[in-house]
């Protein structure tokens, strides 16, 4: 199973044909501080951008943690193990001073032996091994922020607001954007905090939605009902039950909580309604929770679901759901429910406006009975020609509008962009220097 699995997932997988390939080719040192691949949230956009380069005729060279699954086709540089710490990471942890350090040891390795026009340096640990050693070998860098650094720190209970630590990751934060020459967010609710709580440039900042391959998320109907039947069956999931669906990392920033007690109160309404809950970490928290709701008979607890499988997990779906709570950060499932065809319920955030637009159903952010209203109102239509035309129009906006192919393009421009403004640089220091010599 393992092998089929990295078999789904490897960039080799078919992609359109009419993409062309983008002269000059580029070499590309990506760095990705934290244990890739695993199956949620930032590591598909690394798995995905890394993917497109390809497609389009680059090299590309990740540089990670020593912990993560190989993915076939990549060439993927790991380093040195901790012994006291082999699991996965997800989120802040004191843990990862030490993985840092590390992959600040494997980048620098990488660009002693080899030569790299552009590194794309993911989150803000990679962003400052970037910046400095980018610095030190004259190779412009590219920032893909997906998200706070304080704020992800707060949001994982890692540090407290009022505390000292808090001051200076704070500073931490602005000191590593305002010296990334390019930023990429993937939303514009992100591009307008840096601007605003960093004073980033505006023409610093560029715009990359996370994105899909609607290629692999494919609706319902893309199946044969003999096999999502099986699936569901395997999975224990009554036939007769409404289907909600969530697919992501469970905590509570994400809104796990808030979601299993709005199932409490969707229950008390209606028992025909059943929750597939895939994700991790925390399952056991969660599980816990669900049975002090007394609910547990009407959640289904997968943990981790392979990236490749996914698709077929969504389409199982009547209804799916994004409770999550973050302002600054992305917001990639909502991307694979649209692909799928699936109505989508979310808290009302820019980030989920910007992907869902106005068939988007939104509940009010970080309301418990205004969430489970909402998904109340989409199961009561779930089958009605308006949801299922609401579903249709999001799987098109899915295909026109946040194709991996024309965000390739995109990121591609921005690392020309983020070359000449390097050699525009390079070339005025000899004037300077004389200038400054008479």
């Amino acid at each position: 199973m393992a092998d089929q699995n990295e078999r789904a997932a490897s960039p080799d997988r078919a992609w359109r044909s009419d993409v062309p390939v983008v002269q000059p080719v580029y070499s590309i040192l990506m760095l990705a501080p934290t244990s890739f691949f695993a199956d949620y949230g930032c590591h598909v956009r690394i798995l995905e951008e890394a993917t497109v380069l390809r497609q389009l005729g680059h090299r590309v060279t990740i540089a990670t943690y020593y912990n993560g699954n190989d993915v076939p086709g990549l060439d993927i540089r790991r380093t040195l193990p901790i012994p006291w710490r082999r699991h996965y990471l997800v989120g802040s942890s004191k843990h990862k001073i030490a993985f840092d350090f590390l992959l600040g040891l494997k980048t620098l390795e990488l660009l002693i032996r080899g030569r790299y026009d552009i590194i794309h340096a993911h989150l803000h640990e990679g962003a400052l091994i970037g910046v400095v050693l980018g610095c030190l070998f004259r190779v412009p860098v590219v920032f893909d922020f997906q998200g706070s650094l304080t704020g992800e720190m707060v949001d994982h209970h890692f540090l407290r607001p009022a505390s000292p630590a808090y001051r200076f990751f704070r500073w931490l934060e602005a000191w590593i954007v305002r010296h990334a020459p390019a930023i990429l967010t993937s939303s514009t609710q992100a591009a307008r905090f840096l601007q605003e709580e960093f004073g980033c440039r505006p023409e610093q900042v560029h715009v990359l939605p996370d994105c899909v391959n609607a290629e692999m998320f494919r609706p319902a109907a893309a199946y044969l009902p003999q096999e999502l039947a099986a699936l569901r069956s395997e999975l224990g999931i009554p036939a007769d039950r409404k289907l909600i669906v969530y697919l992501g990392l469970l905590a509570e920033y994400q809104g796990t909580g808030l979601l299993l007690e709005a199932m409490a109160r969707i229950l008390a309404v209606r028992r025909d309604v059943h929750l597939l809950l895939m994700g991790f970490p925390n399952e056991l928290y969660y599980r816990q929770q669900a049975e002090r709701l007394g609910i547990m008979d009407h959640v289904t607890f997968t943990g981790r679901v392979p990236y490749p499988q996914a698709p077929r997990y969504l389409a199982l779906g009547d209804v799916a759901v994004a409770p999550k709570l973050s302002l600054t950060e992305g917001a990639g499932k909502l991307l694979n429910y649209m692909a799928v065809g699936l109505p989508t319920v979310a808290f009302d955030t820019p980030v989920a406006r910007q992907y869902l637009d106005s068939d988007g159903l939104y509940a009010v952010k970080g309301d418990v009975g205004s969430l489970a209203e909402r998904l109340l109102t989409a199961l009561a239509s779930a089958a009605s020609e308006l949801v299922s035309s609401c579903g249709r129009r999001l799987r098109q906006r899915a295909i026109e509008q946040f194709g991996w192919e024309q965000a390739g393009l995109a990121i591609v421009d921005i690392y020309r962009q983020a070359m000449q403004r390097a050699a525009l640089r390079k070339a005025s220091q000899p004037q300077r220097a004389t200038i400054s010599g008479k």
